[in-house]
């Protein structure tokens, strides 16, 4: 033995010993403080989704109610309303960013059409939202039951030709009568449908305007001529048509929505027709 060594003295055999006595007890404190938080989040995101679902159907059935209500549509009448994102930050700041509302076999003044509107911006307590659009759609037949409110108007003859409508006119001149296909444009003009000759057709021949004319003098005029279709005195009053066409089996009427209609109980009633 020497003094740069120095021996150790051999453990106590008796002794006990503790290694890192304090990282369990400091674990297991933790923990309770862990589920606790875990507890508070579930019941806080619990209740979101709760408030979220019962905000969402109080929403629903007033926008449903207030559409059947300014629109005097059957009670029982299938509306699809949709409000995009979470409701509840929607109504604390007063707007719905997105909101579109369709419906099927919408009864208008002695038609239907199917239609949808789409709106941005929709403020919950008054003021103007920034757009708002509505598309009419009539098939074939909706729109020979609009066709059929215009006087001299061959309602029953009407196809739709893509992108024209066609309709076939009787020409009588003395013991004469000829049937003459005319292809008609449609197009918005005043907030009015207005159907306009493209082409002509006598026995399947293409024949000119000019030729008619020649062959059938003033009477022509009657199938030489816009027909004015009047749709004011079936829609809201804050509708203005901006476009109209035939698309394949269908005809597509695109109009703007005034959001007078939110503030003036006047703008929700049918327009007139002079």
């Amino acid at each position: 033995m020497t003094d740069e060594h120095p021996t150790q003295p051999l453990p106590d055999p008796d002794a006990r010993w503790v290694l890192s006595s304090d990282a369990a007890p400091a674990t297991r404190r933790r923990w309770p403080w862990l589920v606790a938080v875990l507890a508070v989040v579930a019941l806080i995101i619990g209740a979101w989704f709760a408030g979220e679902y019962i905000a969402r159907g109080i929403v629903m059935k007033t926008i449903r109610d207030q559409v059947v209500t300014q629109l005097s549509l059957p009670a029982d009448q299938q509306i699809d309303i949709d409000v995009p994102g979470p409701m509840i930050p929607q109504l604390i700041v007063g707007s719905f960013a997105d909101l579109s509302i369709s419906s099927e076999d919408v009864p208008l003044e002695g038609i239907t059409a199917d239609v949808s509107v789409t709106a941005q911006d929709v403020p919950l307590r008054g003021g103007d939202w920034s757009g708002a659009f509505a598309r009419v759609t009539l098939d074939e037949d909706q729109l020979r039951s609009l066709l059929a409110q215009v006087d001299g108007f061959p309602a029953d003859s009407v196809t739709l030709d893509s992108p024209d409508v066609a309709a076939s006119f009787e020409l009588r001149l003395f013991a004469l009568s000829v049937p003459v296909g005319v292809s008609l444009t449609p197009r918005a003009e005043g907030g009015d449908i207005v159907l306009t000759p493209s082409s002509l057709q006598v026995g399947g021949a293409e024949l000119s305007a000019e030729a008619l004319t020649q062959q059938f003098g003033a009477i022509a005029s009657t199938v030489l001529r816009d027909w004015d279709v009047c749709i004011a005195d079936q829609l809201p009053s804050a509708l203005t048509l901006t476009a109209i066409a035939v698309e394949r089996d269908e005809v597509v009427a695109d109009f703007e929505i005034d959001s007078a209609i939110l503030q003036e109980s006047g703008a929700a009633s049918r327009g007139t027709c002079s």
